[in-house]
């Protein structure tokens, strides 16, 4: 059952990765760009921000749950760390420009709160797992990028329960106000569940 489960996650994690290549497929001006005014469309710091954003965001989600295979780290402990460097790149720039657009949040000041909350959620916990990687300390790496990739993860759940809330409530923007807080907050308890629960046996080998 958990390598179902694993498999799927991951099956998600690609095709949601993937998602932002569609922005350059067809007209952007769909979902929630829909509820954006033409001024801040046409805004280049905010497209700056956005794109960045989703693009880099995409990558890390794409790519960063390799990182918890043990396979990858034991045959492979050069592209894991490649990797790495990678996701971390990708998520130090695609959360600074979410915090950055999270100030124009449809939804207004509530949403703004949820999506900015997160952006720093993901910045710190997954600065942390750099800088304590650096100094050696590799179970409290790996337990930041645990934290790191849940917040991630909620490029995952935003576009599971916002369809829903959707659906249910009969209106976007409260659905959206919901999905602020539920894509993430639900995924850092799980975290920390997790980590709680195994806390002995996270000390992965990376030497």
């Amino acid at each position: 059952m958990r390598k179902i489960l694993e498999k799927l996650f991951a099956t998600l994690a690609i095709i949601i990765g993937l998602y932002p290549a569609i922005y350059f497929l067809v007209d952007r001006k769909f979902g929630l760009l829909q509820t954006k005014s033409e001024e801040l469309l046409s805004n280049f710091g905010w497209n700056v921000a956005f794109y960045t954003h989703i693009i880099l965001g995409g990558v890390a989600l794409l790519i960063g749950w390799t990182q918890f295979s043990r396979k990858l780290r034991d045959k492979n402990i050069k592209l894991h760390r490649t990797i790495g460097k990678v996701y971390i790149c990708s998520v130090l720039l695609s959360s600074v420009s979410g915090m950055y657009i999270g100030f124009f949040a449809t939804g207004g000041l509530w949403a703004s709160i949820g999506f900015i909350s997160l952006a720093v959620i993901w910045f710190t916990s997954t600065l942390i797992a750099y800088l304590t990687i650096r100094k050696g300390k590799v179970d409290i790496h790996y337990k930041m990028m645990i934290y790191s990739y849940a917040a991630c993860a909620a490029g995952i759940t935003l576009r599971i329960w916002l369809p829903l809330l959707t659906l249910l409530t009969k209106d976007f923007v409260s659905a959206y106000l919901i999905t602020a807080w539920l894509c993430w907050v639900p995924n850092i308890a799980i975290a920390y569940l997790y980590i709680r629960r195994n806390n002995n046996s996270l000390k992965p080998n990376l030497s």
